[in-house]
This record gives C-alpha cells, sequence and structure tokens, in this order.
C-alpha cells in the first residue's frame, strides 16, 4: 500500500485544511492514460467507489483502483521546489527509510 512521508502528510494536511474545503477532503492520485506511470493529482471531497484510502498523520489520500496497482509498494513525499512552490513525488519505499 502507498505510504506517506512526514513531509507529504504536513503538506495534505495543509492544502485539506482551508476553511472552505468539507472534513473528508482529501488528495486523490490518478493514472494518466492507459499503462501509464504518470499519476494526476486533486483535492476531492471524498473518494470514488474503488479508491483504496490511505490515512496518515491526520491526511487521507485516495488512490484510484489503476494507481492502486502500481503505487503499491511507493511512497509519497512532498518539498518545495526552488521557487517555492509544492512538488509531490513518488519512490520506491525503501529509498526513503
Amino acid at each position: 500500500m502507498l505510504t506517506l512521508t512526514d513531509s507529504a502528510a504536513s503538506a495534505i494536511r495543509d492544502l485539506t485544511s482551508q476553511p472552505d474545503l468539507p472534513d473528508e477532503t482529501g488528495l486523490r492520485i490518478m493514472k494518466q492514460g492507459e499503462g501509464a506511470t504518470s499519476f494526476q493529482l486533486a483535492l476531492t471531497e471524498g473518494p470514488e467507489a474503488g479508491d483504496q484510502v490511505v490515512e496518515a498523520a491526520g491526511a487521507r489520500v485516495f488512490v484510484e483502483a489503476g494507481a492502486a496497482e502500481v503505487l503499491d509498494d511507493k511512497a509519497l513525499d512532498a518539498q518545495l521546489n526552488d521557487q517555492g512552490d509544492l512538488a509531490f513525488r513518488i519512490s520506491d519505499q525503501d529509498r526513503l527509510a
């Protein structure tokens, strides 16, 4: 199952704790294209049918079924890039351990 680093959980909590968003809001990860290894991330008000729900340190991530297969042994991390923008990246779980 996809895991979250502490920095990813913190970033997701920050994104989903906006006062105008419902309490159930989380980050949803979806595959882009057939057989692709690129993903789309979006804030959503809750999981869709078939989504795998990952909860860690108060952060909620909804992983589309097709993406869940690919991300089963991966970890989601978040960092600020050189421009100060939030950037998520996916790595092998053992690389972030």
